[in-house]
């Protein structure tokens, strides 16, 4: 890859010079079709109707004895919209809002332990949103003390939660320890001032700094920092700077995702000048700039995007995918809670009411906010499985598949096979029962496991760019 950082007077850093060889460029240009991110599969367009919470109160019935639960918890608001942002939140400027919306979670954690019909355990949560440290240090105690009686949490089970740094006091910081959080997810996206004017989002490195040091004087150590290329105004050369800050700090775990730019579906995003951009190849140039510079300073590649130090679970491994990334999550059900949250148990995929007001009736008039899902066919399930492994491990193994999906995985060895017969780009090598994906691959992990979706193209899906 070769670079340089020069720029004429008056050109937006955006276009600045940043090229690649010709065949990686030619690469990148085959590749970056827009596809699905895969943090599930079928992926979410494709849920409906026809699952309800008449459906999702029987699977709760049916879980098993001893099943392992993981509960993520969804906070769908913040107090200023981020014009990048592709989450289901929004922005309020009074807490009342947020204290109704705590009072009919609080209701539909009640609905769903009381459905759950058999002895399970929690062995990790998370809070996504929005920001979960919009919520009072008060509330923070009330909500994790309403998980705990409502659930069985082990003892060890981890707890996550992700934290505007801008937004942060320490009397939050206290309650989420006293809480038990053990992990913490910090918003960064970029250091550089333009760009973060450019995305609406202006957040210093001393804030950022703050925020970490706080959490672990506390005694939460393990540190995630979010990052995003591909965004306006955004170079190789911008990005080295905010790496070198990013490694200052020195997080456990990385992700570096690309931007989503997809204003048709965000109307935030039209926020965002769509010509201070990088060209497909300027974004790839960005994204394998940030993974050089983490490799080199010792973290470990997981799947697509994620880095993480050696002596982090997420680098040790076994590896999962869901709609929080990459994970170690374990857990054999996941139930999601609040607005627009989604679980999948044995069944298939449930997925609450998006907005607030909606979610709301619903859990007030019927106890669950079920809005739509997905009940899984043998054959979803075997795709899932190979999906989940190529985006964790870049392996596709048939005799695993066979072993564990029979008949199902006929269409997925027979894909598998084409892909084998197809590949002239060096993305896989075969082995002796499938194929692997090699380094060239890893940055088009997304449009390898797209050729085993065999729902792409259906209802008319809007998806970000595959590279």
């Amino acid at each position: 890859m070769r670079q340089t950082s020069a720029t004429r007077h008056g050109t937006s850093p955006a276009v600045q010079e940043t090229t690649l060889d010709s065949e990686t460029a030619g690469l990148v240009r085959r590749y970056a079709a827009p596809v699905p991110r895969y943090t599930s599969y079928p992926t979410s367009p494709h849920f409906t109707g026809e699952v309800g919470p008449a459906e999702y109160a029987a699977w709760l019935g049916d879980v098993p004895r001893g099943a392992r639960l993981s509960l993520y918890l969804h906070i769908p608001f913040c107090e200023q919209l981020c014009w990048y942002c592709a989450c289901s939140t929004k922005a309020v400027r009074r807490y009342g809002p947020v204290s109704d919306h705590l009072q009919d979670l609080s209701a539909e954690i009640a609905s769903v332990s009381r459905h759950l019909g058999a002895s399970v355990e929690v062995v990790h949560i998370h809070w996504g949103g929005g920001s979960p440290n919009i919520l009072t240090a008060c509330d923070i105690g009330r909500l994790a003390d309403t998980l705990r009686s409502s659930f069985p949490v082990r003892e060890d089970a981890e707890f996550a939660a992700e934290i505007d740094p801008r937004t942060l006091t320490v009397d939050r910081v206290m309650a989420f320890v006293q809480a038990g959080l053990t992990r913490v997810s910090i918003g960064v996206q970029d250091f550089n001032p333009t760009v973060q004017k450019a995305i609406g989002r202006e957040q210093s490195f001393a804030a950022t700094e703050r925020a970490i040091a706080r959490f672990r004087d506390a005694g939460v150590c393990s540190i995630n920092i979010d990052l995003v290329y591909g965004l306006p105004h955004q170079t190789c050369g911008t990005l080295e700077q905010t790496i070198g800050q990013v490694l200052r700090l020195r997080p456990d775990r990385v992700a570096a995702f690309a931007y989503a730019h997809l204003p048709e579906r965000f109307r935030h995003q039209r926020l965002i000048d769509g010509a201070a951009l990088p060209g497909i190849v300027h974004r790839f140039a960005q994204g394998q700039t940030v993974a050089r510079l983490l490799r080199e300073a010792g973290y470990l590649p997981v799947g697509l995007d994620h880095f993480a130090l050696p002596g982090d679970p997420l680098a040790r491994g076994p590896v999962r995918r869901n709609f929080q990334g990459y994970t170690t999550d374990a857990a054999d059900v996941l139930i999601g809670l609040g607005a627009s949250a989604i679980g999948r148990l044995a069944q298939g995929y449930v997925q609450n009411a998006g907005a607030v007001a909606d979610y709301a009736r619903r859990v007030r008039e019927q106890g669950l906010a079920t809005g739509r899902g997905l009940v899984l066919t043998p054959e979803d399930r075997a795709r899932a499985f190979v999906i989940e492994r190529l985006m964790c491990d870049l392996v596709f193994s048939g005799e695993e598949l066979s072993r564990r999906h029979g008949v199902a995985a006929d269409a997925s060895l027979a894909d598998a096979q084409a892909l084998i017969n197809s590949d002239t780009d060096g993305l896989i090598a075969p082995t002796q029962d499938g194929f692997r994906v090699t380094e060239r691959g890893r940055p088009f992990l997304r449009a390898i496991a797209a050729r085993f979706d065999a729902y792409l193209g259906r209802r008319n899906a809007t998806h970000s760019l595959g590279v």
